[in-house]
C-alpha cells in the first residue's frame, strides 16, 4: 500500500488492504485477558470481543494467541495450538463478522517472558484472585511452568526463569508452530493476521541488541538478528489466504541505551515490505525492565509516521490515543493509516460510536441499539453483505 496521504482519509474512512476493506480506522488493540484454561476460547472472549464490534470498531484483534503451549505468556493465554482452537475461535468470528467487524488475530510466542502468573496472581485456575496485591512471578515447575526459550540465556528479569537458548531444531518447531497456528487463524474465520514482534516477546527478543547475544548466524548484525524473525513472518504470510492483508506488530524503540536503533528498524520494516507485510502495528518499549518511556497522550504516533514515510509502508498508531478529534487528526494528517486503541475501549466498548457523533460522522448502530442513537444512524450490514 502507497504511503500517500489521500484527500479523503479520516477516522471513519473505509481503508482496502488486498481484498478486504476495512469499514474505518478504529482497530481494537490486541489486549491480554488471562481467562482461558487450556488456551481455549470462552463466553468472555465472545462477550469481550463481540462487545467492541457492536460498538463500531473496524477491525477487532484478539489478544496475543499463543502458537504453542511453551510460548504462552501465562496458563491463562489464548492459544491456537490444535484443532481444538478452531470451533470456540469461529463462533467469535462468525458474531464479529454478522456486526460488521474484521474478525483478527495476533499470533504470538512470549520466549523468554513465558511461563508466567497472571498479573492478579494465580491460584491453579485462570480466574482471578481477591489478592489485589498478587504480583507476577515465574511460575515454578511444581506450579505448571515450563522450561522458557530464546535467542540467548538472558532472562528477561530476576523475577523470569532462565531461558534455554534455541538451536536451529528449536528455530524449526517455532516456524511450523506459527505455520500451523495460521492455517487454523484461517479456518477459524479469521480476515486479518498479526505477527507479534514487540514488547519483549520472542521475535523482538531476536531483534534487540539488548536480548540476543549470540555469535552465530542469527546474532550481531541487524541482517543476523532479523533473519529468524523474518522466517517467522513468511511462514505466516505464506500459509494465510494471498488475499488478506497480515500486519506485523513491532517495538520500534527499547527506550533503553544501546536497545533497538530506529534506523535499523526502518530497515527491517522495508524488508517486512518486501515481504508483503501490509501494515506496521507500531508499538514500543517491553524488552527491558530499565526502559525509561515518557508515555503522554499519542507517545508513539511520531514513531508510526516516520515509518510510514521512510519506509514506505502502511503503518497503525497505538498509545494513550482517547480522543475522537486526536484519533481522526492521526489518521487525516497522515501519520498513520489506522489507529489502535486498548484501554480506551475497556472503558468504554461503544468509544467508535461516541467518536462518530462527535466527528460528525454516520454511525453504524446496531438495529437493537438504534432507538438509542444520538443521530441518524446508518443501519449495520453483516461484513461482506
Amino acid at each position: 500500500m502507497s504511503s500517500a496521504i489521500t484527500a479523503d482519509a479520516h477516522l471513519f474512512a473505509p481503508l482496502t488492504q488486498r481484498s478486504l476493506t476495512l469499514p474505518n480506522r478504529i482497530c481494537v488493540s490486541p489486549m491480554c485477558q488471562y481467562s482461558s484454561t487450556n488456551g481455549l476460547a470462552d463466553d468472555w472472549h465472545l462477550v469481550h470481543l463481540g462487545s467492541r464490534a457492536i460498538g463500531g470498531a473496524g477491525v477487532v484483534f484478539t489478544e496475543a494467541s499463543a502458537v504453542s503451549p511453551e510460548g504462552r505468556i501465562t496458563p491463562g493465554d489464548l492459544g491456537i495450538w490444535s484443532d481444538k482452537h478452531i470451533a470456540p475461535l469461529a463462533r467469535i468470528t462468525e458474531f464479529l463478522r454478522a456486526h460488521g467487524s474484521i474478525p483478527a488475530i495476533q499470533l504470538a510466542h512470549a520466549g523468554r517472558k513465558a511461563s508466567m502468573t497472571p498479573p492478579w496472581g494465580f491460584t491453579g485456575t485462570t480466574l482471578p484472585t481477591t489478592d489485589a496485591s498478587a504480583s507476577v512471578h515465574a511460575l515454578t515447575a511444581a506450579g505448571g511452568g515450563w522450561q522458557t526459550v530464546g535467542p540467548s540465556t538472558t532472562p528477561y528479569s530476576d523475577s523470569y526463569t532462565k531461558p534455554h537458548e534455541l538451536d536451529r531444531a528449536g528455530m524449526d518447531k517455532i516456524v511450523a508452530d506459527f505455520a500451523a497456528a495460521t492455517h487454523r487463524a484461517a479456518k477459524a474465520g479469521f480476515l486479518l493476521a498479526e505477527v507479534h514482534a514487540a514488547h519483549g516477546y520472542l521475535a523482538h527478543e531476536f531483534l534487540s541488541p539488548l536480548s540476543n547475544f549470540r555469535t552465530d548466524q542469527y546474532g550481531n548484525s541487524l541482517a543476523n538478528r532479523a533473519r529468524f524473525p523474518l522466517e517467522i513472518v513468511r511462514a505466516v504470510r505464506s500459509n494465510f489466504p494471498g488475499h488478506l492483508p497480515v500486519w506485523v506488530r513491532l517495538s520500534v524503540t527499547d527506550w533503553v541505551d544501546g536497545g533497538l536503533s530506529f534506523d535499523d528498524v526502518v530497515d527491517f520494516c522495508k524488508l517486512l515490505k518486501a515481504e508483503d507485510i501490509d501494515l506496521i502495528d507500531v508499538s514500543s518499549g517491553g524488552n527491558d525492565p530499565r526502559q525509561q518511556i515518557p508515555i503522554g497522550a499519542g507517545y508513539q504516533v511520531a514513531f508510526a509516521e516516520r515509518i510510514r514515510r521512510e519506509a514506505g509502508i502502511a503503518t497503525g498508531a497505538v498509545g494513550m490515543i482517547t480522543a475522537p478529534e486526536q484519533a481522526d487528526q492521526i489518521v487525516r494528517t497522515g501519520q498513520a493509516d489506522v489507529v489502535l486503541l486498548a484501554r480506551e475501549l475497556l472503558r468504554d466498548p461503544y468509544w467508535p460510536l461516541r467518536a462518530a457523533h462527535a466527528l460528525h460522522q454516520p454511525a453504524s448502530w446496531p438495529l437493537q441499539y438504534e432507538r438509542a442513537a444520538p443521530g441518524k444512524a446508518v443501519r449495520r450490514k453483516p461484513l461482506g453483505s
